[in-house]
């Protein structure tokens, strides 16, 4: 396809079914929010959101299996042949990496209108059927976040991404605590925002383009004379990324506006939010700053060492914090912000040494944080509705009132915690085996250290299903949609744990660095 078409075609336009499907889906679900009987339940908004959700997500993997059937190559002339779409000039791309993506997103959103049918009280949601609409422009932003080869469609995408989010997390208009997480949530927001726009601002003014090829080929070109300015882009936009992956030392917003939001949205802020900060952070880190070197200036190895700062600095405040918390969601909060450090590892170790499965390795472990993360979040909501409260002890002898329930629970532990034989443990241990290969040891001696000390906070939940009484005789209800939710999660986050080969090995078979991560003007 022609790069310096400026216009989208009809025929560019179905490329974007999945996008457009969950627009249309938004606004009608919009419409028949506001003509349906206050009396009618909100139950039939949730069904047709999950619907729009898997009809989209049927549309991506229909693109994912064609372009794995028509691979990228290069033809006599070396242009390239069939692999990735790129649209209006390479601003949107659609390749595997952002259709693997797509795919996660799109799943962990079903999965949250799943758990949330039936679990979510009048109290925590007033206004259910805006909850239910509301979370597809969500998705539709962070789509265009893993799709972006452009700064400012990247910035759209985000901007839509967070902007829904900051309604989301306000939506219990009457209670203090979610009034006061919004508006943390909206400030520290509003801040990513500014960080990423300046530094995004300064990647512009050096280049003089916006499009991710185009600032590598300009960064070659003038790393030497502006070194200093390219230190300063990709400070703010780490940053600004930061935020919004809840990574420390960035994360003080997280505790807070997880314990306010409802249930399902913290869900949703803990796994889909994170994904697209971090699937935009993968295209900076390829397409911009591993050109960044200079020969007075090792750019890209100081940003990468960065990283891996971050990441360690991440694991090691959230483990440690977690440590005191009794609140179930802050719990997950600080747990997330030492995932977050894990998942940020593949990009700092970029390809030291004879490694290049590092997004195998981050998807991987992005998949298994996806269902450990959604499947306790459900369960935690179930047991939350049953006791009134999110505090540790509603777990109190939860195995003696929800047999089930506490057997599931008992797999997202083990594989938050990183233990056989589950996805979470192949997915640290990808990770770990990678940055070793890599000869980074001191990240994996962070990395051990970080989830010895995890296995407390996480063994304590444990402990309080079994080894503690019940503060309440009654058994907890489950209801049917977050029941299937939950066993969902369960059930694949086993899976991956017994054939973790195959799945890792078809992503290393089927994706290029080259062909589906790289953007490249005329390529």
């Amino acid at each position: 396809m022609d790069t310096t078409q400026q216009s989208l075609t009809w025929s560019d336009a179905a490329y974007l079914a999945p996008e457009w499907i969950l627009i249309a889906f938004a606004i009608v679900l919009v419409v028949t929010d506001l003509a349906m009987p206050r009396r009618i339940s909100r139950a039939v908004i949730g069904w047709l959101t999950l619907t729009g959700l898997l009809t989209s997500l049927g549309f991506v993997i229909w693109r994912l299996i064609d372009l794995i059937n028509h691979p990228a190559s290069i033809d006599a002339s070396g242009e390239q042949v069939g692999g990735a779409i790129r649209l209006l000039a390479d601003s949107y791309r659609i390749d595997q990496f952002s259709s693997l993506l797509k795919i996660v997103f799109l799943a962990a959103t079903a999965l949250i209108v799943l758990l949330s049918l039936g679990t979510v009280k009048r109290e925590e949601i007033p206004d259910k059927g805006e909850f239910y609409y509301l979370l597809l422009p969500a998705v539709v932003g962070a789509m265009m976040m893993a799709s972006s080869g452009d700064l400012i469609t990247l910035y759209i995408g985000l901007e839509l991404l967070s902007i829904t989010t900051y309604v989301l997390v306000g939506m219990r208009k009457s209670a203090v605590q979610s009034a006061e997480a919004a508006f943390k949530y909206v400030v520290t927001g509003g801040i990513s925002s500014a960080l990423i726009l300046f530094g995004m601002s300064y990647l512009y003014g050096i280049t003089g383009a916006t499009n991710l090829g185009a600032i590598a080929i300009g960064i070659q070109q003038h790393a030497a004379d502006y070194k200093e300015m390219l230190y300063v882009a990709f400070f703010f936009l780490i940053a600004g990324l930061g935020i919004k992956i809840a990574a420390a030392p960035f994360h003080l917003w997280a505790p807070d506006v997880y314990q306010g939001a409802p249930t399902p949205v913290t869900a949703f802020l803990a796994v889909v939010s994170k994904g697209a900060a971090l699937a935009v952070m993968f295209r900076i880190v390829y397409n911009v700053v591993l050109f960044a070197n200079t020969p007075d200036a090792p750019i890209a190895d100081d940003m990468l060492l960065v990283l891996l700062i971050l990441a360690a600095a991440a694991m090691i405040v959230g483990s440690t914090a977690a440590l005191r918390q009794v609140n179930m969601k802050r719990l997950m909060a600080l747990s997330g912000v030492a995932n977050a450090g894990f998942l940020i590892v593949p990009l700092g170790i970029s390809f030291k040494g004879a490694h290049a499965s590092n997004f195998s390795e981050f998807l991987f472990f992005l998949v298994a944080y996806m269902l450990m993360n959604i499947g306790a979040f459900a369960v935690i909501s179930v047991v939350g509705r049953a006791s009134g409260h999110y505090e540790l002890n509603g777990f109190a002898g939860l195995y003696y009132r929800a047999p089930w329930t506490a057997a599931a629970m008992i797999i997202f532990v083990l594989s938050l915690a990183g233990l056989p034989v589950t996805g979470g443990f192949f997915g640290k241990l990808f990770i770990l085996l990678g940055a070793a290969q890599s000869q980074v040891y001191w990240i994996v001696a962070v990395m051990v250290a970080t989830s010895a000390i995890s296995y407390y906070f996480y063994f304590g939940i444990v402990r309080q299903m079994f080894m503690r009484a019940a503060t309440q005789e009654t058994e907890v209800p489950v209801p049917v949609p977050a029941a299937i939710a939950i066993w969902l999660c369960a059930v694949v986050t086993v899976a991956l744990g017994i054939f973790p080969g195959p799945v890792l090995g078809w992503i290393n078979e089927h994706f290029s660095i080259i062909h589906d991560l790289f953007t490249r003007v005329g390529s």
